[in-house]
């Protein structure tokens, strides 16, 4: 197998084959403290802080192409390189550094099923030294086809051909839960829990796709649908954008700084229940 060959999930058996394959770039988002543990060998640990911005009271807001440059650069991406991403805690962070590569068109890019917990528990090799990265000098270029801003939502509340995907809690989404100055979600937003994608039994892997597809359409969301996933920052939102990707949605977006962008801000509307 070729980094041209590796799927947008791979399986820690398939990884490890490819462990010394040339422009293969391993990031591992997790927990300083479990990279300091355990890493898959190679793997270069990448802090969440430095892909996201922040504009209190807005939150996991997408970083300039400047500041992507310069921490993509740093991690050694190259235009040729394709990234195998994983985290400790489900995905949601891996997958936010994968829609961020999205944002930028860097099409080489997977996900680690079930991250450094399915790597570690099914006995594959791990490593405690940290590992350097090797500078490059990446020029990131926002793209924005997979970004949606509070702008592009407003315009589109009345378009059916638009739908909301609110990976939140669903005390969150209806309202019972505040982390905002108001409460509830964005109008016509359906709820889907990110928990609900990951498969408790097997190491938090997605869960199998037939089940994926059957919680989208039963929410209404067809492929046909532009579909914008949002949550408290574009963080748990970030996994079920690439859930539908991994479903073959064409038309998805992530909306960065999510509920904290839009339940902060007093001249859109909200609904509740």
């Amino acid at each position: 197998m070729t980094t041209t060959q590796i799927p947008l999930v791979i399986e820690p058996e398939q990884l490890q084959a490819q462990l010394n394959t040339p422009d293969l770039l391993i990031v591992d988002l997790c927990k300083p403290s479990t990279y300091a543990r355990a890493h898959v060998p190679g793997a270069i640990h990448l802090g969440y802080a430095d892909i996201i911005a922040i504009k209190k009271p807005a939150m996991g807001l997408l970083p300039d192409a400047t500041t992507l440059s310069q921490t993509f650069s740093n991690i050694g991406l190259t235009p040729e390189t394709h990234v195998v991403a994983y985290d400790d805690e489900g995905g949601g962070r891996a997958a936010r550094l994968l829609w961020t590569l999205d944002a930028i068109g860097h099409k080489k890019a997977s996900l680690l099923n079930g991250g450094i917990g399915a790597w570690f528990n099914e006995g594959h090799p791990t490593e405690d030294t940290p590992v350097q990265a090797t500078p490059s000098k990446y020029q990131a270029t926002i793209v924005g086809t997979v970004v949606a801003d509070q702008q592009f939502i407003h315009e589109h509340l009345d378009d059916d051909n638009v739908m909301l995907l609110d990976s939140r809690s669903p005390e969150e989404y209806r309202g019972e839960k505040k982390f905002a100055e108001h409460a509830g979600h964005i109008p016509g937003a359906v709820n889907l829990n990110w928990l609900e994608i990951m498969d408790q039994s097997r190491n938090m892997r997605l869960k199998p796709e037939a089940e994926l597809r059957a919680m989208m359409e039963e929410r209404g969301l067809t492929e046909d649908k532009t579909i914008v996933t949002y949550c408290q920052t574009h963080h748990r939102s970030a996994l079920t954008y690439f859930a539908l990707k991994v479903l073959g949605y064409s038309k998805i977006k992530g909306y960065p700084g999510s509920w904290s962008d839009w339940g902060n801000s007093e001249d859109v509307p909200t609904e509740t229940g």
